[in-house]
């Protein structure tokens, strides 16, 4: 792929110069920050950290920031003072495949995971529109960390129209993506609202059932609140089997492939039904391993780690074992339904990984015994299968509009993007950026 695809098959305009970072401004790197240096609020400069760069407020311009130092702090460290009106982005890790790149509104140190490029020649304000259609993934050195040199940052296309161009396009670009963002945000508050209220929605019906006018009574439990007064309250051991599994050997290929079982891990439980799985075992590994033998359905919940996935659930369709990290909840059938639990368990989410933490202090886990000590509530099993029914009802309309302002959204996106691409390469009329 050429460096300059961009442009795909448009002439530069007249007047407009393709050139290199390094011709056009000068790069500096940044500086490491011990912990002994941090913490202090009233020096003269900001030290920006990369995290800095998604810090709410500070969607194009950056002034603040955790940590700053005075003038002889940074001549201990050996920090450069980078000059307001510079443009600042990660250099190395996951941090520089976001492509976030930020101007300063006043000098300040960066750390050594990022780079400042500091304007000579062109406009600031048009040289962060330029840089923010400079894909970096694709200048950088690959590999687990991706890293981006200072000399391959020098190198970076540049392209350089006159003066007053570079002001009527960042102008324009300013006025535009303003109008596109606010439309952007209108439609995530949308999105935020549908999930809300499906969430509340789902909720009021898990713990109160559909009849409105049922008479009510205290459930004892302060996550679940009231419940009908025919609903009854059971651990789940007394409606379901819980249990886990574990890892075979992976250096052993006699306990690996073929058409064996399906072999799942936690990665399952983010999504509502568990799609497959990436691994099979053999029925020796099933036999020396003891790995329990799943029959569905059943509801899958992850049990350790200090992601998401601790304390999420999935709904399991087909036979298969699992791994140490799962734990397995196998309804009795009549009397509890499996989808009904996954609802109730989805509400207990929040107080599920409370639990699961000791006194502040994270034990990163939930055992089977917390588990199947959980107390729910148990309509009769008739009761549930109308309430999952409705419950997938209300889903299938929030569906149909997530759906529909998800798909604006994207739209929106799109079209700023090719906005800035099609303004910063010069293939919009500028009588049309000056209305």
């Amino acid at each position: 792929m050429s460096e300059f695809h961009f442009l795909g098959s448009a002439q530069i305009p007249k007047g407009w110069e393709l050139r290199r970072l390094k011709h056009v401004g000068t790069v500096l790197s940044g500086t490491g920050f011990p912990h002994d240096y941090q913490g202090n609020e009233d020096g003269e400069f900001p030290f920006l950290k990369v995290s800095d760069l998604s810090a709410p407020g500070s969607e194009k311009w950056v002034s603040y920031a955790a940590n700053t130092v005075d003038r002889e702090m940074a001549k201990e460290l050996g920090a450069s003072i980078v000059p307001e009106n510079s443009i600042i982005y990660a250099k190395i890790g996951a941090a520089l495949l976001l492509n976030k790149r930020r101007l300063l509104s006043r000098p300040s140190c960066i750390d050594n995971n990022m780079s400042a490029f500091v304007p000579k020649i062109v406009l600031p304000e048009w040289a962060l529109w330029w840089m923010t259609i400079l894909d970096f993934s694709e200048y950088v050195n690959p590999g687990a960390i991706p890293s981006f040199t200072e000399g391959q940052q020098k190198e970076l296309p540049f392209l350089v129209p006159p003066l007053k161009t570079q002001r009527r396009i960042a102008d324009y670009l300013d006025r535009e993506t303003a109008r596109i963002d606010a439309l952007i945000a209108e439609k995530e508050k949308m999105l935020a609202l549908l999930e809300e209220k499906r969430t509340a929605l789902i909720s009021s019906k898990v713990t109160r059932g559909l009849n409105p006018d049922a008479p009510m009574k205290p459930s004892g439990l302060d996550w679940l609140g009231d419940i009908p007064a025919h609903w009854g309250i059971l651990p789940i051991k007394y409606v379901a089997q819980v249990g886990n599994g574990s890892t075979p050997a992976v250096d052993n290929p006699e306990y690996w492939g073929g058409g064996g079982l399906p072999w799942l891990n936690s990665s399952v439980v983010n999504d509502r039904y568990v799609a497959g799985a990436v691994r099979r075992v053999t029925p020796l590994a099933l036999k020396e391993c003891h790995l329990p033998i799943i029959e569905p359905p059943v509801v899958l919940m992850g049990i350790t780690g200090q992601g998401k996935t601790r304390g999420k659930v999935t709904v399991l369709t087909f036979k298969a074992t699992l791994n140490q990290h799962l734990a397995f909840i196998k309804p009795m059938k009549r009397i509890l339904s499996a989808e009904y639990l996954r609802y109730v368990l989805v509400m207990a989410y929040p107080f599920l990984r409370s639990e699961s933490e000791s006194g502040g202090s994270t034990k990163g886990a939930i055992t089977c015994d917390q588990i199947a000590g959980f107390r729910i509530p148990c309509p009769s099993i008739e009761e549930q299968y109308e309430i999952v029914g409705s419950i997938k009802e209300d889903e299938e309309k929030f569906t149909g509009l997530y759906k529909e302002v998800s798909s604006s959204l994207m739209l929106l996106k799109e079209r700023r993007a090719a906005l800035i691409t099609a303004a910063v390469t010069g293939q919009l009329d500028p009588e049309e950026m000056a209305a």
